[in-house]
């Protein structure tokens, strides 16, 4: 008998669902707010969660992450009266088993829900042990990381192609070293191909190889690095980049694990995996003409995708003092601390470049304070400090609406102020920029009326940095 949980703030549609549970057998209870289903399903172990999308007190896609972290974690399905399918997206890429749409009907319901129950069940009966990853140099344990190591890992026990998509800097070809380590061919070689640095006159003949007087300046053969990635794994980074002619050679060789280098009469065969990365929209340059739909479809059956550093907040300690070992281990000097404010300056950046520029502003941070015991934000580079500043001051703007008037002034000039304790200007900044931005989403959600859409048309932000922000700050309609 498995054990359920409905999240609506629709009482009927709420003892609509519990009946029906009990109907088949099953057990139910219910919440009417986000917060108090969040109560419930840290109390109890549910194997199935019904959770709407607009909730009284926030949105179901922002607390769709911490329902799901029990052990092992319940299958969330997930309800709305609105058809959206970016949503939808969310909903499934943060581990959603379903997105149903209203009304519901019991037939609607039962067919998922028996789905879901079996493969419950099949959890339960399957003896084999969870698959023991080896992270290699992936480091972070945030649930966001987790979701997209838990894919990874299930991608690495078949053997089919896999597209691995994220923005710049988030990590692709560690996901793709990790899935390589983790596979059936991690005694074969990892051969990594960077198609956007490799002039397209030479693309064709590095992947494929060539013979001997093929082109002007071929003195010698070639293996190409198909053939070098034989019984293991090839890596081909921004795959988007592929002109569309080696595309469709590059689907021949998939389908059929046998090609001709270039002014070759011979064919040749070489069994690899592909592992392919972008951080481009493919199904958008399919519709452009620019990718090869039948390539994207080869590509496509399994698509990690990895999330973006701002999404990981809760990895930035772990992050921030990996690094900072591995840069005192290499200039040869003791490890430094963290002053206080360092990592929630860190924390209130956006980072457009993730990972990697995370990596480069740590370690200029701390050459530049090489002589120093602790980094401190003034050890930050210059530029970002700036950026965070403006951000701050933009945000207290929007929260005080028009410039309020100045103090009135003294006829000796000096403003009259009442005498204040001031502690140290990096904890005042942190104090107002987490303030402001608090109170900035606070009342973006209340002129939008909790309408995520309204909401982004407002922000100018994305669905997924929406979520994360609200996520962050913990908000909850009043």
């Amino acid at each position: 008998m498995a054990r359920m949980l409905v999240i609506d703030d629709d009482k009927l549609t709420c003892d609509a669902l519990v009946e029906l549970v009990r109907t088949i057998g099953h057990t139910a209870d219910f919440a009417l707010t986000g917060a108090e289903g969040k109560r419930m399903a840290q109390a109890t172990e549910y194997d199935v969660i019904f959770l709407d999308v607009r909730l009284p007190d926030t949105n179901g896609l922002v607390i769709l992450p911490d329902l799901r972290q029990g052990t092992p974690p319940p299958e969330v399905i997930m309800l709305t009266g609105l058809g959206d399918p970016d949503g939808a997206e969310l909903a499934i890429r943060n581990g959603a088993w379903d997105y149903l749409q209203k009304p519901l009907s019991p037939k609607k319901i039962l067919l998922p829900l028996q789905r879901v129950l079996k493969y419950r069940d099949s959890l339960r009966e399957c003896s084999a042990p969870p698959l023991l990853l080896s992270r290699a140099d992936i480091i972070g344990h945030s649930p966001a990381l987790e979701r997209a190591l838990e894919h990874l890992a299930s991608a690495a026990r078949g053997d089919g192609s896999v597209l691995i998509h994220g923005e710049t800097g988030t990590g692709k070809e560690l996901f793709a070293k990790a899935l390589h380590r983790n596979s059936r061919r991690k005694s074969g070689p990892f051969v990594v191909v960077d198609c956007a640095s490799i002039p397209a006159t030479l693309l064709e003949s590095t992947l494929f190889g060539h013979v001997k007087g093929a082109f002007t300046g071929a003195d010698r053969a070639s293996d190409g690095l198909v053939l070098g990635a034989n019984n293991g794994t090839l890596f081909l980074d921004e795959i988007g980049e592929l002109p569309l002619e080696l595309q469709k050679k590059l689907l021949r060789v998939l389908q059929e694990r046998r090609y001709r280098p270039v002014g070759g009469s011979v064919e040749v065969e070489s069994d690899f995996r592909l592992v392919a990365a972008t951080n481009r929209n493919l199904e958008q340059m399919v519709e452009d003409g620019d990718f090869r739909r039948d390539l994207l479809y080869r590509l496509g059956a399994t698509t990690l995708h990895l999330p973006p550093l701002r999404e990981r907040k809760e990895d930035f300690p772990e992050l921030v003092e990996c690094m900072v070992r591995r840069m005192a281990r290499q200039y040869g000097v003791p490890e430094k601390k963290l002053s206080t404010g360092f990592l929630e300056t860190l924390e209130s950046y956006d980072w457009p470049g993730n990972v990697r520029e995370l990596d480069n502003v740590i370690e200029s941070a701390f050459t530049g304070a090489f002589d120093l015991p602790e980094l401190c934000v003034h050890n930050l580079p210059e530029g970002m400090r700036i950026r965070i500043l403006k951000h701050s001051i933009e945000l207290n703007g929007e929260r005080n609406g028009a410039a309020a008037a100045p103090p009135a002034l003294s006829a000796s000039g000096n403003q009259h102020t009442a005498p204040t304790a001031v502690g140290s200007y990096k904890d005042f900044r942190q104090q107002v920029l987490a303030v402001a931005e608090r109170e900035y989403f606070s009342q973006l959600m209340e002129t939008s009326a909790w309408d995520i859409r309204r909401a982004c048309e407002i922000s100018g932000l994305g669905k997924s940095r929406l979520y994360a922000q609200l996520k962050h700050y913990g908000l909850e309609k009043d």
